[in-house]
């Protein structure tokens, strides 16, 4: 719960965390969050655009093509093959036959699952499987987990900075950065952990 006037940061999950917490999941016959997650995570989407995904938008594709309900773009995303080997074990697991039927499907198998359900039961998830992030999670946690990934892989590179920019739809890097949590020290102790 947030103050009033206030706006509650969404924070992201470390890696070894995410992977960690999708193994459970999987483990676990979570199945439903496990693909959200790991999907939410390898792709970047918004909630909006991930709870529209059937299972035949990734299986045996090397691309999804998707148009962002925000912004009406057209965006082409190479699919990881990590993220598609869990589909594919969740789809062989669960018995899915129709592979036009929405992956998020609510319980009453009628339309997708809502917003407000992903971020309540992400906070439950969470609470049950130990998982500590600084700040609030909801499903900007999945986007805001692959940006943070992205630039830790790549030494928070001002090119990677640019890309991300341009991939999440902000007008500047700086908005991505803020977006990112990524404090001036973090960009200052860069500049410290080289030496001769």
């Amino acid at each position: 719960m947030t103050l009033k006037n206030t706006k509650a940061t969404t924070s992201y999950i470390e890696w070894d965390d995410f992977k960690s917490l999708v193994s459970k999941l999987e483990r676990d016959g979570e199945y439903k969050f496990c693909l959200l997650i790991t999907i939410g995570v390898f792709t970047a989407l918004r909630i909006s655009d991930l709870l529209k995904l059937r299972y035949i938008d990734i299986l045996n594709k090397d691309v999804l093509i998707v148009v962002e309900q925000k912004t009406k773009k057209t965006r082409s995303i190479k699919i990881n093959p990590d993220m598609h080997a869990i589909v594919s074990r969740v789809v062989k697991k669960t018995n899915i036959h129709d592979l036009n039927e929405l992956i998020f499907l609510n319980r009453f198998g009628t339309k997708a699952i809502d917003k407000s359900y992903v971020n309540v039961k992400l906070k439950v998830l969470f609470k049950t499987y130990n998982i500590r992030v600084n700040g609030n999670v909801s499903s900007h946690t999945f986007r805001k987990s692959f940006g943070r990934k992205l630039l830790q892989a790549n030494n928070f590179s001002n090119q990677y900075l640019i890309l991300l920019s341009e991939l999440f739809g902000h007008s500047s890097p700086s908005i991505t950065r803020t977006y990112l949590g990524i404090r001036e020290k973090e960009i200052h102790d860069l500049y410290t952990s080289i030496s001769l």
